[in-house]
């Protein structure tokens, strides 16, 4: 009874949130259809020199090829490298894409009982969105999914092309996230009139564009607007706790059916608000914790109404993982049992494409990530594509999910404004991803300047919020600051920290790592007794470069920089060093400059990381 209770307790906070409705992925059902706008876009990029001639001339009100020139734009992509002009590559402001539909008939004849919704799965970052040259919805900041019911807008001309019309801007702002600011350069001798540059204080590149998958999709007019699962297990009884919200009418009932993957059903329900128990559970478990890791559940919920005398009905399917998790003082529990973070630190782009979802990436990555012998990675630094987090789910790929809180150097990243936005970012992010078995950790920044004062209520307020909505998993943020003067370390519950000794320090010095990483751990654990994960280590190398005795960007030197390190997590997890994320993956793109050739960070030999 009392988990019962407390799962109650953590459901209806699941659900204290600020958003209004819910952000359920497009999923296919017997009551739902899908259309991909994926492909090639009419485009252009606003290079007036206040970049705002598309609002001026109001590019909106009719197809974009008629206010101008246009170029054809793939969706998902970055816009920066996909020509051979050098100034789209750095450019900032205001870009314009357009694409324009036809709908099925289906979709327009039955208005009375059928929504037709424009969802956009990313773009960077103030996005405002047309349809028919009628606003439907903007939004801030990028990463995360936004949507907007266009069904009066369509419904009313049957036959005749839908055209979408969405207006971005990348410029960073002391206020976004990640923050960054517009530096103008006066001095004509030296720049042109009304030159200016964007400035960060985040080490990849400001990739922008539409980003993840642009799609149209229906529901019924009552339709399922939201679901919550929160899950347990104890002795040989699993427990699925489940809210579903429903908009359109007050009056519908709700049944649920929990299946098997194979699927039978082993669990039954009814109601917006209730509990599924099932015997014998298959608890979702974390790759090489298992022979049969990322198991999950398909929740049915289905949906019956009455809408104008004749029934409707809504049927969608989510996924979901029985397990749990808790943080002791010196572990990092899954279902009751220690889990090591033996993982890496992502980027989310590539060549041509930059952030742009591919799918044939996507795969490689997660067959390299098995190989490597890797059981989690960081978002660094921002949310990833949920279908990449469904492949975390399915793998048993464990995730700590971090918002885009990058960069945040300066006392004026630390403001109200900074803040608000992102508490709302944190609500989007746990709205999208709280129901994944693979996330287990919410990071609420990465390597912000902590040492500062207005950190400390920044962090507190951070941290409190993302717990209130989600009391179910861990919060922690990336610091690279002094164990004895960062303000937000009091409020988190893993420490997750970043250090590069004889790279950034030391550079060159093998012999000290040792010493010098023993002594942070020691420091950091005796001044807050939490679990600690070493949140980023390695050391740059060029591709090929060899010396021996090892030399700094050779490879030898980086395998050697590894093998120090892994000799005192070798040592230090027997005791409260619960895992190892290593910087990077794979290659990544940084802005120009003398420091970086090109994309820098390689991807980790086998022989020197996870594998014997």
């Amino acid at each position: 009874m009392a988990l019962c209770c407390a799962l109650c307790l953590l459901l209806l906070c699941c659900q204290a949130l600020a958003l209004g409705g819910g952000m359920l992925y497009p999923r296919e059902s017997a009551s739902r259809e899908l259309k991909e706008l994926n492909g090639l876009w009419s485009f252009r990029a606003d290079f007036s020199a206040q970049r705002d001639k598309g609002f001026v001339q109001q590019w909106y009100r009719k197809p974009l090829r008629q206010s101008g020139p246009v170029i054809d734009m793939p969706v998902p992509a970055s816009f920066n490298e996909l020509t051979q002009d050098p100034n789209l590559r750095q450019y900032t402001g205001w870009v314009w894409y357009e694409k324009e539909v036809l709908l099925p008939r289906s979709w327009l004849l039955n208005a009375l009982n059928t929504r037709v919704v424009l969802r956009v799965g990313s773009a960077h970052y103030y996005s405002i969105v047309w349809v028919n040259g009628v606003q439907v919805t903007e939004h801030e900041g990028g990463h995360l999914p936004f949507e907007a019911d266009i069904s009066r807008i369509v419904q009313g001309s049957p036959g005749a092309l839908c055209r979408i019309t969405i207006a971005l801007n990348n410029t960073l702002t002391p206020q976004t996230l990640p923050p960054g600011s517009i530096q103008f350069m006066t001095d004509e001798s030296k720049y042109p009139r009304g030159y200016f540059v964007q400035n960060t204080k985040f080490d990849f590149f400001n990739y922008a564009g539409i980003h993840r998958p642009v799609v149209l999709y229906t529901t019924p007019s009552v339709y399922i607007d939201d679901i919550t699962v929160t899950t347990a297990w104890a002795g040989n009884s699993g427990m699925v706790r489940y809210q579903v919200l429903v908009r359109g009418n007050t009056r519908y009932s709700l049944s649920l059916n929990l299946r098997e993957k194979e699927g039978k059903v082993v669990a039954t329900g009814e109601g917006p608000i209730g509990e599924l128990k099932v015997v014998e559970p298959k608890l979702w478990w974390p790759y090489l914790m298992h022979e049969n890791p990322g198991y999950l559940y398909y929740l049915e919920v289905k949906l019956s109404a009455q809408v104008g005398g004749e029934l409707s009905e809504d049927v969608y399917t989510l996924p979901v993982g029985i397990r749990t998790v808790h943080v002791t003082s010196s572990q990092f529990l899954i279902n009751g049992k220690p889990f090591y973070f033996h993982g890496v630190n992502k980027h989310e782009d590539a060549d041509i494409r930059g952030k742009g979802l591919d799918w044939s990436l996507i795969v490689k990555d997660f067959n390299l990530l098995q190989w490597l012998g890797a059981n989690s990675f960081r978002t660094s630094h921002y949310p990833y594509a949920e279908e990449i987090m469904d492949l975390c789910d399915a793998y048993g790929i464990v995730v700590i999910d971090e918002c885009p809180g990058v960069g945040m150097k300066d006392p004026e990243n630390f403001g109200n404004k900074s803040l608000a936005h992102h508490l709302v970012v944190m609500e989007e992010l746990i709205r999208r991803d709280k129901n994944r078995p693979s996330v287990v950790m919410w990071s609420v920044a990465n390597e912000p300047a902590s040492e500062l004062s207005p950190a400390a209520n920044y962090f507190k307020t951070v941290i409190a919020h993302t717990k209130a909505i989600d009391p179910t998993r861990p919060v922690t943020f990336v610091s690279n600051a002094n164990y004895a003067r960062d303000h937000g370390a009091p409020y988190v519950d893993v420490i997750c920290v970043n250090s590069y000794f004889s790279w950034y320090h030391d550079a060159g010095h093998l012999e000290v790592i040792q010493l010098q990483l023993n002594t942070q751990f020691e420091n950091w654990y005796k001044a807050y007794q939490k679990p600690i994960i070493q949140s980023e280590y390695g050391a740059d190398t060029i591709a090929g470069l060899h010396n021996d005795p090892p030399l700094m960007f050779s490879e030898e030197y980086q395998k050697a920089v590894l093998k120090e390190y892994h000799s005192v997590f070798d040592k230090k997890r027997k005791e409260y060093v619960i895992g190892e994320l290593i910087w990077n993956f794979a290659d990544f793109m940084t802005d120009q400059g003398r420091l970086r050739l090109h994309s820098i960070f390689k991807l980790q030999c086998k022989d020197t990381y996870f594998l014997p």
